[in-house]
């Protein structure tokens, strides 16, 4: 058998949009991501599944039957994401607070006084914020611990008009992350939401993997995440525009808090294509700085091709590893220095079998749970601080390899721990079916089933086996050779 260490974590992740709503005056309208997936042109031409996210599994409703079920699958904590358009669905831009730049342009601090957060308070929605505090409440009652994550992918759309930047372009119209307001009014928003909420959160997050924001929204328009423009410029200026609003973000809510503030990241293992070519390793290493790091380095070190800022440096107290495959990559001569090699990682054929004949999740992401193992030590290697496994699951209807996943994606973890990272918990994604993005309700991630019309919840024998893992604190042995 193996053990957890004491103290290690084992629960769920969950977002917002992905999971509230589902039943009648739950629905969110304001959000970048509403006006995305309800956009005709974009369900016409099959960017999104034509699924609604108000027909979702009910999370807002129901999260009481939801926290019954974590609680005797024996999980003891959970992250959970807040809706920053529902807290404000109007804009928050009139409200002054102070700015200072560098002669770089990096926003290197922002302060709210007394009458900018009173005026913030008069501006939210508090029946809103009352709701998740209701939510909240329920969950750390239990004895549990939570984790409050701040912004999963979308944007109020004042902030955000995902269409109009399409059609209008960028300078004319609410540009997200591409524009530095966002920043500011990131900070705002954070710095509101962790007075309101303090008592319940043991640990905050900022922002749920910004890479994927800026890759899958500027870059890899086949993502189906808006706004869709192809553009290596905006992938780096959202990168870096998150970047700064997580430190100043961080900054005010260590006025308030004395917990733990991090961010949680998708994280790939890059594997030359030929071990054996200096330049294939060579550009596995590059792509991995690219992906993996460049955004970390800039929190960590103030420094990294994104920005350079003393005010950037040491604003994480940990990190929150996303890990679900690999990615092969070879060496290119042109642009990048590498390139993606089909077949691999998530280049699959969906439900098929990689070119290294390893199976693959119904999404096409090979099942590759050495990976996990490798980032793990690498990223504590690295930086030396805490880590905490925030996403890890599969796209698997029929529960084939769930199970199997599972366990060994956590043998991986351990193995990790057994290599001296400081890995201090994992948490599944996910407990639920949930809305899939742009893929709406055709993957399904969920230890438990969910009927999307009577909002039924059935467990999959894969939550059994959780069940068995997180109450025992330990993969037991006949577990392991499964």
């Amino acid at each position: 058998m193996l053990k957890f260490p004491s103290g290690f974590m084992i629960g769920f992740s969950e977002s917002g949009f992905q999971f509230e709503m589902g039943y009648p005056g739950f629905e969110d309208p304001n959000t970048d991501w509403w006006i995305w997936v309800h956009n005709q042109d974009n369900i016409m031409s099959g960017i999104v599944s034509g699924h609604l996210p108000e027909n979702g599994p009910g999370y807002l409703a129901l999260y009481k039957r939801d926290h019954d079920i974590a609680e005797k699958l024996g999980a003891d904590v959970l992250r959970i994401g807040i809706e920053w358009s529902r807290v404000f669905p109007r804009p928050t831009r009139e409200i002054p607070v102070s700015i200072d730049r560098d002669e770089e342009g990096v926003i290197t601090s922002i302060d709210i006084n007394e009458n900018a957060y009173n005026r913030l308070k008069e501006r939210a929605d508090g029946r809103q914020v009352e709701k998740y505090k209701e939510l909240f409440k329920d969950w750390v009652s239990r004895g549990k611990k939570l984790i409050i994550n701040l912004n999963h992918f979308t944007l109020p759309s004042w902030i955000h008009e995902p269409i109009q930047v399409r059609t209008r372009g960028v300078e004319s119209a609410p540009a997200g992350w591409l524009s530095d307001d966002t920043i500011v009014e990131f900070a705002k928003y954070a710095y509101y939401i962790v007075n309101e909420l303090e008592e319940y959160a043991d640990a905050w997050s900022t922002l749920n993997e910004p890479n994927a924001v800026a890759t899958a929204g500027y870059l890899n328009t086949k993502s189906g995440f808006p706004p869709g423009i192809p553009s290596l410029e905006y992938t780096m200026r959202a990168l870096r525009n998150q970047a700064i609003a997580h430190a100043r973000a961080y900054d005010l809510i260590k006025r308030v808090s004395k917990k733990p503030v991090g961010i949680i990241y998708n994280f790939m293992w890059f594997e030359p294509l030929n071990p054996e070519n200096d330049e294939d390793v060579k550009a596995a290493s590059t792509a991995s700085y690219m992906y993996n790091y460049a955004f970390t380095d800039t929190l960590i070190h103030g420094e990294s091709l994104l920005a350079a800022s003393e005010s950037l440096q040491r604003r994480l107290d940990w990190i929150g590893v996303n890990y679900y495959t690999r990615m092969v990559v070879a060496d290119e001569k042109r642009g990048s220095g590498w390139r993606y090699i089909p077949g691999y990682g998530f280049t699959c054929t969906p439900g098929g079998v990689s070119k290294a004949e390893r199976p693959c999740s119904e999404f096409g992401w090979e099942i590759y749970p050495e990976g996990l193992e490798s980032v793990l030590v690498e990223l504590f290697n690295k930086y030396r601080i805490p880590l905490i496994v925030t996403e890890n699951g599969i796209a698997d209807s029929t529960d084939k390899y769930r199970s199997s996943y599972l366990i060994t994606h956590l043998i991986s973890v351990l193995k990790a721990v057994g290599k001296g990272a400081d890995v201090r918990g994992y948490l599944h994604w996910s407990l639920i079916d949930n809305y899939e993005w742009a893929m709406g309700f055709n993957m399904r991630f969920g230890l438990v089933k969910v009927d999307f019309e009577t909002k039924k919840r059935y467990l999959r024998p894969s939550a059994l086996v959780f069940r068995e893992i997180s109450t025992l604190r330990e993969i037991p042995e006949e577990l392991i050779f499964m």
